[in-house]
C-alpha cells in the first residue's frame, strides 16, 4: 500500500468505525474501498472483520466507561448469534467473489423494506425496558448473527431495530448493539483465517482506524443520546440503500 492509500484507508475506518458505534452500516464505506484497493470481494470482506473485531471491543468498554454497560442485557443472546455468525461465515467464505458480491447486492435488497418501516414508525419503548432479552429472542439473534457472519455491512442497524423493538433506548440499545457485534465477529474471523480471506497489511489500518472511531462514536452516543443516533441511524438506511440501488 502507498502513504495515500494507508492514508485513505485509515481516514475512511475512522469514519466507518464512528457510524457504526452510533447506528450501523460502516462497512458500506470500508469493504468498496478495498476493493478499489485492489483485493477481490471475499478477501475485502474477510479483511474488514478484524477492523470491526477491535472497534467492537473498544466501543464496550467506551460505554462501560461511560456508565452505560449492556453485557447483562446481550448475555442470553450471545450465543445464537455466535452460531449464526458461524454458519453464516462458513456459508458465505466457500462462495466466489461474484457470487458475495451478488448476494451482498439481494440480502441488501431483501432488508430495504422493513428496515425503512421501522425507521418510518418507530416503536413506542416501554417505560421500564427489560433488564435482559428473553429466549424468544434467540431466533431473532440467530438470524441476525447469520447475516452478520456472511455479510457484516450494515448489520448494526437490524442489531439497534431489534433492541429498540425489544423496550431500550437507542443509547442502551447501542451499548447492547457493540457487544452482540463483538462476539458475533470475533466467531466470524477465525473462518475467514482459515479460508485465507484475510489480508493482514490492510486490515491492520483498518484496526487503527476503526478503533479511533469506535471511541469517539461511544462518547457522541453517550452525551449526544438519541437526538444524535436518529438522524445517524436515518442517514446510515439512506446509504444502505443507495447500495441495494447500485448507486455507488
Amino acid at each position: 500500500m502507498t502513504p495515500f492509500e494507508i492514508l485513505a484507508l485509515g481516514a475512511t475506518a475512522t469514519a466507518a468505525g464512528v457510524v457504526n458505534t452510533l447506528a450501523g452500516g460502516g462497512s458500506l464505506l470500508t469493504v468498496p474501498l478495498l476493493v478499489l484497493l485492489g483485493l477481490p470481494g471475499g478477501i475485502a470482506n474477510g479483511t474488514n472483520r478484524v477492523g470491526v473485531l477491535l472497534q467492537s471491543w473498544v466501543a464496550a468498554w467506551r460505554f462501560f466507561a461511560l456508565g452505560v454497560g449492556g453485557l447483562r442485557e446481550a448475555a442470553p443472546v450471545l450465543l445464537p448469534v455466535a452460531a449464526g455468525a458461524l454458519i453464516g461465515a462458513w456459508g458465505i467464505s466457500q462462495v466466489s467473489d461474484a457470487i458475495f458480491e451478488r448476494a451482498f447486492g439481494i440480502v441488501m435488497l431483501l432488508l430495504l423494506i422493513p428496515l425503512l418501516r421501522e425507521l418510518a414508525v418507530p416503536r413506542k419503548q416501554s417505560q421500564q425496558p427489560p433488564s435482559r432479552l428473553g429466549p424468544r429472542w434467540a431466533v431473532i439473534f440467530f438470524a441476525i448473527g447469520v447475516y452478520g457472519g456472511s455479510f457484516q455491512a450494515g448489520v448494526g442497524i437490524p442489531l439497534l431495530f431489534a433492541l429498540s423493538y425489544a423496550g431500550f433506548d437507542l443509547v442502551r440499545a447501542n451499548a447492547i448493539k457493540v457487544i452482540v457485534t463483538a462476539v458475533l465477529t470475533l466467531t466470524a474471523v477465525p473462518v475467514f483465517i482459515l479460508a485465507g480471506q484475510i489480508a493482514w497489511g490492510p486490515a491492520a489500518v483498518l484496526v487503527v482506524g476503526y478503533s479511533a472511531g469506535a471511541a469517539l462514536g461511544a462518547r457522541l452516543a453517550v452525551r449526544g443520546g438519541e437526538r444524535l443516533i436518529r438522524p445517524v441511524l436515518a442517514l446510515a438506511v439512506i446509504a444502505l440503500a443507495g447500495r441495494m440501488l447500485g448507486l455507488y
